[in-house]
């Protein structure tokens, strides 16, 4: 394995003080954490977003293939977290190409993003209208009806995605934290059958079991560090580990280390992952429960 210097800036222990800790956060400390080296913008992608758009600006093309440039420039935007631009293209594509399910989902995401949640929901509902088998538009379905306050259905959606692969830590995970909104002894009960069928290489899991209680989040750490080979693998994998951690603080009440977390998950700048997109969506919670009330 490359050595861990190539990997992080350091190894830390962040301490949060009981004069910051906000009404109800019992656990006043986040410990052994890995800080993100934040990852830079791609100079590939740079020169992905000049070339679509010396396409756009320079070629004959019919609405479908500007449709499908107009995609590739917003997916490219959206990966170095330019939110705006690449939602305006994927508005402009689905304006040339209105069957285009992979636009609706993209649109939808930022709709969630937005808390606009009507409009998420007719985005997600065309994706899967159009190309049913688009299954990953379930998962954000879900999500955006988790965030909109109706957990029932979006417990629906996301056990409806994890049945695509009962192996994958994450949709298991997502199952979990609607379903916990429901009902939070079944969500553990069900959480508990679940991890028979995950894989323990896979590193994810060990989220799972820190759920269950059967790990400290030392121990999540370790297991993501375990076979990393590039920063980038580090960075994604720091994205999403942090972005549960914080999911998982949230649920307890320990608001000033869910925040944290959070925080830790954006400052990876893997912009493309959900759990960075969703953590914005999560501190705004977090500050919207502190605010005192008028």
């Amino acid at each position: 394995m490359i050595a861990i210097r190539l990997f992080m800036l350091m190894v830390a222990v962040i301490t949060v003080s009981a004069c910051s800790s906000t009404p109800g956060n019992t656990i006043p400390t986040v410990n052994s954490l890995l800080l993100a080296e934040p990852e830079p913008t791609s100079q590939r992608s740079q020169m992905v977003i000049a070339r679509y758009t010396h396409i756009l600006y320079e070629a004959p093309l019919n609405d479908e293939e500007r449709a499908e440039l107009l995609f590739q420039r917003g997916i490219t935007y959206d990966s170095v977290g330019l939110n705006s631009l690449a939602q305006l293209d994927y508005t402009e594509a689905l304006r040339l190409k209105p069957d285009m399910a992979e636009a609706y989902n993209s649109v939808g995401v930022h709709y969630t993003q937005q808390g606009q949640f009507i409009q998420a929901y007719e985005a997600f509902d065309a994706t899967l209208d159009i190309n049913p088998d688009y299954h990953f538009a379930l998962l954000n379905r879900g999500i955006a009806l988790y965030y909109g306050g109706r957990s029932d259905l979006a417990t629906a959606d996301t056990s409806a995605f994890l049945e695509k692969d009962k192996s994958d830590p994450i949709r298991v995970l997502w199952q979990f934290i609607t379903m916990r909104q429901v009902d939070e002894i079944a969500a553990f009960a069900q959480l508990n059958e679940n991890r028979a069928k995950l894989n323990d290489e896979q590193w994810a899991t060990s989220i799972v079991d820190f759920y269950l209680g059967d790990i400290t989040e030392a121990a999540v750490v370790a297991a993501l560090i375990s076979d990393v080979q590039s920063q980038e693998q580090l960075n994604n994998r720091l994205c999403e580990a942090y972005f549960y951690l914080g999911k998982y603080h949230a649920a307890l009440g320990n608001r000033t280390t869910a925040a944290n977390y959070f925080k830790l998950s954006l400052s990876t700048n893997v912009h493309e992952y959900a759990e960075h997109k969703f953590a914005r969506i999560e501190l705004a919670n977090i500050r919207a429960a502190d605010r005192p009330a008028n």
